[in-house]
């Protein structure tokens, strides 16, 4: 598995005003370069009056595929600063989509980067942007005397419970950071002696909001 990473999980839209020029910035999660072709796209048909929609987006958890296109603007001037504005916050998995409409002045070269990262900087702070971590789904089955003991190491740790399932003994999913795996299977194994039953079920990323489990996505 890939090291945590950052994507947006919910996009937003931010606007800028700059000699008139409305730039307006949308952000969207997109899996695929198809997902964000399409984003792209339907950003287009939304502003389709525009004279400008500049785009950049990454894909991949270490951004692998990078593209941008300055859809008209001098060369260099929209989708590139976009594109670092991506890579600068560490986004992956994202796609953004500036859209120009022209306020009648000339901004020049340097006017226009500063105008583009702007506002791809506004959609970014107007987006929720989350950490995907690495992470193991444990299953540890233990008696009605020994849960207390459980639930207590899961809270030193700040571990996420999944489910509990009360039976003839008790069964409590949760998740553990990719890199502290071995630490806790050595925690669990002192603490009940060898009388938990452990099992290892899923590996995917998880995000928080928090102490709010976001989400749990099993790794393909």
């Amino acid at each position: 598995m890939s090291e945590a990473y950052k994507t947006v999980y919910i996009g937003d839209t931010a606007e800028i005003v700059e000699k008139k020029s409305r730039f307006i910035a949308n952000l969207e999660h997109v899996e695929s370069e198809e997902e964000a072709l399409a984003y792209i796209e339907t950003i287009r048909k939304k502003y389709w009056d525009a004279r400008h929609n500049c785009y950049a987006y990454c894909i991949g958890k270490k951004q692998e595929l990078k593209r941008c296109s300055d859809d008209g603007e001098p060369s260099q001037t929209a989708g590139k600063p976009m594109l670092d504005v991506l890579t600068g916050a560490g986004l992956c998995d994202t796609v953004v989509v500036v859209t120009r409409y022209f306020g009648g002045t000339l901004l020049g070269t340097g006017g226009l980067v500063r105008a583009y990262t702007a506002a791809a900087k506004a959609g970014v702070e107007a987006s929720e942007v989350i950490e995907k971590i690495p992470a193991v789904q444990f299953l540890v089955k233990v008696t009605y005397n020994q849960i207390g003991t459980l639930l207590y190491l899961l809270g030193q740790r700040g571990y996420s419970q999944l489910e509990s399932e009360y039976a003839e003994d008790v069964s409590v999913r949760f998740l553990v950071p990719l890199t502290e795996r071995a630490s806790m299977e050595k925690q669990l194994l002192e603490s009940f002696q060898g009388s938990a039953k452990t099992e290892i079920e899923d590996y995917g990323y998880y995000a928080k909001n928090g102490k709010e489990l976001l989400l749990f996505e099993e790794e393909v």
